[in-house]
């Protein structure tokens, strides 16, 4: 603790002393550096992990019992996340969104580490998952949690959020374009930025501690290509065309398991997971590739050694027999989506990032083996390999350049760029057309909980309800005389009367602008009644209801006030004036 008070103020003083550039700079090399750091410890662990269980299975000599070990880790993720971690683990990038949109970028504390526990033990004991969708998790934490304890502006927090999960990927990969692409195609859509050189820096520090620490039998890397052939690019475009619906596969069957282990099965978290546990035990029985990350597997495809994938299969596929070879990698890649949704959806921890890039492998290896063996052309195996995988990441994620950079760096080397962009942007466009947005945020956008394109729509999500209701007012019964009325308007400080019937029900308001002049008019008095004054409307606003939608409301009955109702209580009233102002104040926040 000493230390930590320490640090604190050695940090603060400097910041009294630079420009607020100079300190974000400085800011995102700490950030980068710590979740640099973070993604290295997550991916040691599980390493080692697999280092250890592989080890005790030598002593056992039992063939099969590894397939066991992913529903060991499930069961002790989901006794972690609830006995130490309240039931929340923090988990998916889809909740960094949410967290910009709806908590102005402000992430839980406990995001820091509870994704690099559960995702280890997840990945690590054979979960047939991701890591990198936690480290960006993790790392967007860090830089949230940085900004707040240095009291930094709305804006400066976004980007140091940013700056952490983009030092988590690229710390991932040693990529640190493949991080800077991946922040802004996926963390900070819709959101208006400018910083980009701490976002940079954050990218590289991160990517450069790992090149520092990390073992190469850890790294994800590839070398072997292949010079690219122009003759070949219709058999690009189609295998972006294809990339794209086997990305829609990849959601619609995700969101569906998530949905049925979610809301259908009325089990304790337990029994799911034990369910979740047996199936991934059958599915990597009968295709071990599906055990873990499966990043082993991609590196037999993407050097044109498939029989490699063949060991540990209680299939009897001779080498030689290439169509069962071509049958078996593309069983594996619609096969793999099932892993690891299962995983997820049964209280395992992790992402979908390195899953797509597997399912992209295989799809890729099964597609340019298809055409060779037809007789159609001689196609580049391991090119279409790794061109397959920024395929699908790039349907899947919704995050072409994230794809196109990725393979780029990771295979040292821009000889694909064409095919990639050409496969890239085949698939995201094909991808679009069956779902308009990612699995990930699918139902948050169109709850209209997380940030879009639309800038004007982000600022009004960033307007919470209780800063523009209005709770206190004066009312009066519609069965009161004009004189009561009179009275009221005459003692209060609100323009708004509001007005309730005999129940005690909402009947409507009186505002006095339009109101006075009759009011004013002696002869009218005698003739009016309080209910002839009353502004009447349909419209009820719920508490629920997002500022958007209020927004719409108000166009359309061209009213000043709308009333708010919790169920059928009413609680107070909205007006356009206090919306109109709220707007302003959060788009100053985020240009400050």
């Amino acid at each position: 603790m000493k230390f930590w008070n320490q640090h604190k103020f050695i940090i603060r003083s400097i910041h009294q002393r630079l420009s607020r550039n100079q300190f974000l700079i400085l800011s995102g090399v700490l950030v980068g550096l710590s979740a640099g750091t973070a993604a290295i410890l997550l991916k040691s662990m599980v390493h080692y992990i697999h280092v250890l269980v592989n080890n005790q299975l030598e002593v056992f000599n039992y063939p099969y019992l590894n397939l066991f070990l992913p529903l060991t880790g499930i069961l002790i993720t989901v006794w972690v996340v609830r006995k130490f971690l309240k039931g929340k683990d923090g988990r998916g990038v889809a909740n960094i969104l949410l967290d910009i949109a709806q908590r102005s970028g402000v992430i839980p504390k406990f995001k820091m580490y509870s994704q690099v526990i559960a995702s280890a033990i997840t990945v690590g004991f054979g979960g047939s998952s991701g890591l990198e969708g936690p480290i960006a998790v993790t790392g967007a934490a860090i830089g949230s949690n940085y900004a707040r304890t240095y009291r930094l502006t709305y804006r400066e927090r976004i980007l140091l959020l940013a700056c952490g999960a983009s030092a988590g990927i690229a710390a991932v990969f040693n990529a640190p374009i493949t991080g800077l692409m991946f922040a802004v195609e996926v963390i900070l859509v819709g959101v208006v930025f400018s910083d980009f050189i701490p976002l940079i820096i954050s990218a590289v520090s991160g990517a450069l501690i790992s090149k520092i620490i990390l073992n190469d039998d850890i790294l994800f890397e590839f070398r072997s290509l292949k010079e690219f052939d122009h003759s070949n690019v219709p058999y690009y475009i189609l295998l972006g065309v294809f990339s794209g619906l086997v990305a829609v596969y990849y959601s619609r069957v995700s969101r569906k398991i998530d949905y049925i282990f979610h809301h259908q099965l009325k089990w304790s978290p337990y029994n799911k997971a034990i369910l979740g546990g047996l199936i991934i035990a059958l599915l990597c029985f009968i295709f071990p590739p599906l055990f873990g990350e499966g990043y082993g597997a991609v590196k037999f495809l993407a050097s044109n050694n498939p029989e490699g994938l063949l060991k540990g299969t209680f299939f009897n596929i001779p080498t030689e027999n290439s169509w069962m070879i071509i049958l078996f990698t593309g069983l594996i890649f619609l096969t793999k989506v099932l892993a690891t949704s299962f995983t997820l959806a049964s209280g395992g921890s992790g992402g979908n990032f390195a899953p797509s890039l597997f399912t992209g492998a295989f799809m890729g290896f099964f597609f340019a083996s298809l055409f060779n063996k037809m007789g159609f052309n001689t196609l580049p195996v391991n090119n279409f390999t790794l061109v397959g995988m920024c395929g699908v990441l790039s349907g899947v994620m919704y995050a072409p350049l994230t794809g196109i950079f990725l393979i780029a760096e990771i295979t040292g080397g821009y000889e694909l760029m064409i095919p990639l962009m050409l496969v890239a942007t085949s698939s995201y466009v094909i991808a679009k057309v069956f779902e308009p947005h990612s699995m990930d945020v699918k139902d948050l956008i169109e709850d209209k909980k997380i940030f879009t394109d639309n800038y004007d729509e982000n600022i009004l999500s960033l307007i919470k309800i209780h800063e523009i209701l209005e709770t206190e007012y004066d009312e009066i019964s519609t069965e009161s005389k004009l004189a009561d009325l009179l009275w009221v308007l005459k003692n209060s400080d609100h323009q708004l009367i509001i007005c309730k019937d005999k129940h005690q029900k909402f009947a409507g308001f009186i505002w006095f602008e339009k109101v006075k002049k009759v009011l004013l008019d002696t002869e009218l008095q005698h003739k009016l009644t309080i209910e002839e004054l009353v502004t009447k409307t349909s419209v009820k606003l719920k508490l629920e209801d997002n500022i958007s939608e209020m927004v719409g409301y108000f166009d359309k009955t061209d009213l000043l006030y709308l009333p708010v109702f919790d169920d059928d209580t009413f609680v107070g009233v909205i007006s356009k004036t206090k919306l109109l102002a709220a707007y302003r104040n959060k788009l100053r926040l985020t240009l400050s």
